[in-house]
């Protein structure tokens, strides 16, 4: 009878070992998928205060801040502040640094430092906003004036850009944008992660399809920013809309999810408590389901012909803001409405380079070409 109950016990004993490595297991896979997927708020105003506040209330349900800033990274002091602040608060960070002359210390140390200091959690920096959408917008700051040819104009764009980029790429420190336009471009001038830009009611698929694309093939990083979608308040989406599309982005596998959050109107910027909710929420979603981070990464790839600056908010968008729409733009704006409409959120849009050609044909289980017949 005793020779039972001491079996009896141990059985009990393996199985609570058992019970308990499995679910050690599981927490360990929940953890290696945070280490892979960061979300959080940009502030894009205010001092030192402004930034204590937010992170004491989002630094419970978010992993990212970034300083949004021009401002901030000016005053050396204060960036030291607000960045040993984050730190401390345990979130990871970016910094938003402008031209290197616009600076009294040398930025190129102070990143030097930082990753020092800060180690991984210091992310990196961003720099230039919206460099591709002020190409096809024909801003007054667009890098390419003028030029021969598509190929002419793709090569200006990314020796410009790159030349813009060049003293934060050889620091070491990953160099981010946000864009809604010429993501491919982006990546080739040197960026190592671009946020495409889910506002303004933009086709969030198609813009998830070009970002996430271009880095998939060219080995680099992307992540969704949620921006404004009106001109005047609320600016914002609702906080369901919010909660929606940040899920919508960690289905896509991006790497960051940011909320865009400028002016500051309220002790919260544009950010209202449903926002913040929303967030709360979303942070909770991740951790109770880590195995749906990337379920809907691209299996399909629309192959666009080299250099080809296209627009893609209409039909009869511009080619890199120097040429009205061609003769192939209808069949690729076409071509990509119906892709989307049978794979979605799955596929993806890259560039016909010849260097990356075997790279595409290995990453994707279907390959379609801009002169095939796509139905």
């Amino acid at each position: 009878m005793k020779k039972r109950k001491i079996i009896a016990v141990i059985a009990v004993c393996l199985c609570t070992f058992t019970l308990f490595i499995t679910v050690q297991e599981l927490f360990d896979h929940k953890e290696s998928w945070h280490g892979k997927f960061y979300v959080g708020v940009e502030l894009a105003y205010g001092d030192f205060e402004d930034y204590r506040f937010m992170v004491n209330e989002v630094k419970k349900y978010t992993n990212l801040v970034v300083i949004g800033s021009p401002e901030i990274s000016l005053n050396q002091t204060l960036l030291n502040e607000i960045c040993d602040y984050i730190y401390g608060s345990g979130l990871n960070f970016i910094v938003l640094f402008t031209s290197p002359i616009e600076y009294l210390y040398n930025p190129y140390v102070w990143i030097i430092k930082a990753r020092e200091k800060y180690g991984e959690k210091f992310l990196g920096v961003y720099r230039i906003d919206e460099p591709g959408g002020k190409q096809v917008d024909n801003d007054e700051y667009k890098f390419v004036v003028k030029a021969g040819n598509f190929t002419e104009a793709a090569n200006t764009y990314v020796e410009i850009l790159y030349a813009h980029l060049e003293y934060y790429i050889y620091s070491g420190a990953k160099v981010f944008t946000s864009d809604y336009a010429l993501y491919w471009f982006d990546y080739k001038s040197g960026y190592d992660c671009v946020l495409t830009q889910f506002g303004w009611n933009h086709s969030k698929e198609l813009h998830t399809a070009l970002c996430r694309g271009a880095a998939k093939v060219q080995d680099k990083e992307w992540g969704v920013i949620i921006t404004w979608k009106y001109n005047n308040m609320p600016f914002i989406e609702s906080g369901e809309e919010m909660y929606n599309d940040m899920v919508v982005a960690y289905h896509a596998g991006a790497n960051y999810v940011v909320i865009f959050n400028y002016p500051k109107v309220s002790r919260f910027g544009v950010l209202t408590e449903e926002h913040l909710v929303a967030l709360k929420r979303f942070w909770e979603y991740i951790n109770l389901y880590p195995e749906r981070y990337g379920m809907d990464r691209g299996c399909a790839v629309y192959v666009l012909p080299e250099s080809y600056g296209f627009g893609f908010r209409n039909m009869h968008d511009n080619l890199w803001g120097l040429w009205y729409s061609d003769g192939l733009s209808e069949k690729v704006w076409s071509d990509l409405r119906y892709l989307l409409s049978v794979y979605g959120l799955s596929l993806d849009v890259v560039y016909c380079e010849k260097e990356f050609l075997d790279v595409i044909k290995g990453k994707y289980d279907k390959v379609f070409f801009w002169n095939e017949t796509i139905r």
